[in-house]
């Protein structure tokens, strides 16, 4: 594929994907606290609408890995809750959980194998899909957590790539960038803490950094009203930022391996 036609196929992911973003300018409504039965029925069904599938069809078939028509793609199993690394417990806020509920993800699987992950949110127009993403990784590192330490919260720290699983007092990686920061054996939640407040403590929402514009630090995520990253569609050919309904949307592909 010509870098042309590649970029044209970036394109047109974006076009397919701002139709399912477009509502999150709607009236804010807060981000659920929990993925309960009911929220994640809600946005299984907002994954499994025939325009969300339609707009699948065309994210699969971008970079003609598969035709238009013969993608089919179905949604596999139930959404899965995905925590990020929370700004609170940098910050060392009391009581602050390591980890806070970002967005729901379901899975969906093209005829040809092809998967990847739609972050479902609550915006003012109810549960809505607000990226597309490659691969499985929230999928696959939900059961790793699970695996590795029952019960406890999997979460990635965005700034590095880096899922994590903790409970009780420990944090135990789950990926070689999380081995890197914490060692294979992980470490404890103060310890954790102590790492992560030294490294982003300064670089926080509202800090000079951050309102320097400076780019690497704890940044907050293009967020719909419903407090869920925003147009964030990994898997395209390199990188094309778009603005579209108030938003920037950042086309970038995902690390595989």
């Amino acid at each position: 594929m010509t870098v042309r036609s590649a970029a044209a196929a970036v394109l047109a992911a974006a076009t397919a994907v701002l139709a399912l973003a477009g509502a999150a300018a709607a009236a804010p409504v807060p981000q659920p606290q929990a993925a309960t039965a009911e929220n994640r029925a809600a946005a299984h069904e907002a994954a499994a609408a025939p325009d969300t599938l339609a707009t699948l069809s065309r994210f699969f078939a971008r970079e003609g890995k598969v035709s238009l028509a013969a993608a089919q793609p179905r949604i596999e199993g139930e959404a899965v809750p995905v925590s990020y690394l929370s700004p609170e417990f940098v910050a060392g806020r009391a009581g602050a959980p390591v980890a806070r509920l970002e967005f729901l993800a379901s899975q969906a699987v093209s005829s040809d194998g092809q998967r990847a992950a739609l972050w479902t949110a609550k915006t003012g127009a109810g549960w809505q899909v607000v990226n597309i993403a490659t691969g499985d990784d929230e999928f696959r590192y939900a059961r790793l957590g699970a695996a590795r330490l029952p019960g406890g919260t999997v979460f990635r720290e965005p700034q590095i790539d880096a899922w994590y699983v903790a409970g009780g007092d420990r944090v135990v990686p789950l990926d070689e960038d999380a081995v890197a920061a914490v060692g294979e054996r992980g470490t404890t939640l103060a310890a954790y803490r102590v790492r992560v407040t030294r490294a982003y403590g300064d670089k926080l929402p509202g800090s000079a950094y951050a309102e320097a514009g400076e780019a690497g630090g704890f940044a907050e995520p293009v967020r719909g009203s419903g407090g869920a990253p925003v147009g964030v569609i990994a898997g395209g050919a390199g990188a094309l930022a778009l603005g579209a309904a108030g938003s920037v949307l950042l086309l970038r592909r995902r690390r595989t391996g």
